[in-house]
């Protein structure tokens, strides 16, 4: 049987969440500028080029829909935090990711990614608290878990849970370039997707 997510593919992107369709099942990631998230989703698909992975934080400015099984949707958004530009287009994107969010009646999840060594930012923490107020179900996943010293991951993964009111065990710890825990959160995003 092959892999979930492998046929993971680009379909489309959109700034303004009625530019899309309907599908039966998606799920969202969001996180900061430079939190790795076009590097987690070439490792969930296991294709090194499918999202774009950039040097300069902020590259991914609109909503990127990817296609999986039947009508199932993994969904890019645009990174907080780092991205260049004019304050007005910066509101145009929170009100494209917020549109997104709210607007999605088959969306299952929206996995918020942090830095694990970093642990979670005043900006992380905002997005998470939004999601809690707008009653959005999300996941946590600590993304770069090989920057943390062996030494020292598993009070960093009991310092990060503490600052989010969770339990370690709670966050999915992941390195893209490790393969920590992708396996792991492949399985749970396909479950999601009923795949």
């Amino acid at each position: 049987m092959a892999q979930p997510l492998h046929d993971l593919r680009f379909v489309t992107s959109a700034s303004d969440v009625r530019q899309l369709g309907v599908c039966h099942a998606e799920v969202a990631f969001v996180g900061r500028s430079n939190v790795g998230k076009s590097s987690l989703l070439n490792a969930l698909a296991q294709h090194k080029q499918l999202a774009r992975v950039s040097k300069t934080p902020g590259r991914t400015r609109l909503i990127n829909v990817f296609l999986t099984g039947p009508d199932r949707w993994v969904v890019d958004l645009p990174g907080y935090g780092f991205a260049t530009g004019p304050a007005a287009e910066k509101a145009k994107w929170e009100e494209m990711i917020g549109g997104y969010l709210t607007g999605r009646a088959s969306l299952r999840m929206v996995f918020v990614l942090v830095d694990a060594e970093v642990g979670p930012t005043k900006l992380d923490l905002q997005t998470i608290g939004w999601l809690q107020s707008e009653d959005l179900p999300l996941r946590i996943v600590a993304t770069k878990a090989d920057k943390v010293k062996p030494s020292r991951a598993l009070a960093q993964r009991r310092d990060v849970a503490k600052v989010l009111n969770l339990l370690p065990e709670d966050i999915a710890w992941v390195s893209s370039d490790k393969g920590t825990g992708i396996q792991d959160l492949r399985r749970e995003v396909a479950g999601l997707l009923d795949l």
